[in-house]
């Protein structure tokens, strides 16, 4: 049986994802594990097959439930901001069409992700799977709290802006661990990497102004 259009990686495809990542290199993405994981995933994937057209420009796009895929340049920034290597115990909140989790775990880390949309992570939880990433464990239910059955990890990415850094998060995290994470009001949002020291204490640094939509609260049915 042949594949759904959406799901053939063709060669035009493939150039396509060449020329991406020839930009989001202009743009100063450095990493060779990030840039080799955004030409080798096919983001067309992750898209209606209405939308593909859109699928490799440098832009975010709505998935439904007033959410986006991320803009590939953010998606390779956060990614590596996140510094992960093979084995990295990595928890995403807001897991979203799945492209981002993808890609980390084409990276070599192991993705735990949450989903507050019931809608997104039912479409979600299927897609990763038929794609061959059965490693990754995608979970509906609150952010805010992540996952403390599964804690600690080595790194948190929240891939929503957060009026503040979640506290029950930095419980969860590694000493040494990273969380990556937009802080800021719904306008526009500051890239913090929080990095957590030994005793429990944290220290931030800033990497500048992005746009994303609001971290909220509770599971959405």
């Amino acid at each position: 049986m042949s594949k759904p259009a959406a799901m053939i990686d063709s060669f035009r495809h493939k150039g396509l994802r060449k020329q991406l990542v020839e930009i989001i290199r202009r743009k100063g993405i450095t990493d060779p594990n990030v840039l080799n994981a955004i030409e080798k995933l096919p983001r067309h994937f992750f898209f209606d097959s209405s939308f593909l057209e859109y699928a490799y420009e440098d832009k975010p796009f709505p998935i439904g439930a007033g959410q986006t895929i991320s803009q590939p340049y953010t998606v390779a920034f956060q990614s590596m901001l996140l510094d992960v290597s093979k084995g990295t115990r990595v928890l995403e909140i807001g897991t979203g069409s799945g492209y981002q989790a993808s890609i980390l775990a084409l990276m070599g880390a192991k993705v735990f992700t949450i989903e507050r949309h019931k809608i997104l992570y039912t479409k979600t939880s299927q897609l990763l799977p038929a794609l061959g990433y059965h490693s990754i464990k995608t979970f509906f239910g609150d952010g805010y709290k992540g996952l403390p059955a599964y804690a600690p990890f080595d790194r948190i990415l929240i891939t929503a802006a957060a009026p503040a850094i979640p506290e029950k998060l930095i419980e969860q995290l590694n000493p040494d661990g990273i969380m990556v994470i937009p802080l800021g009001p719904d306008d526009v949002q500051t890239m913090t990497v929080v990095v957590k020291n030994k005793d429990g204490s944290y220290q931030k640094s800033e990497h500048g102004a992005f746009r994303f939509v609001p971290m909220l609260k509770d599971k959405e049915k």
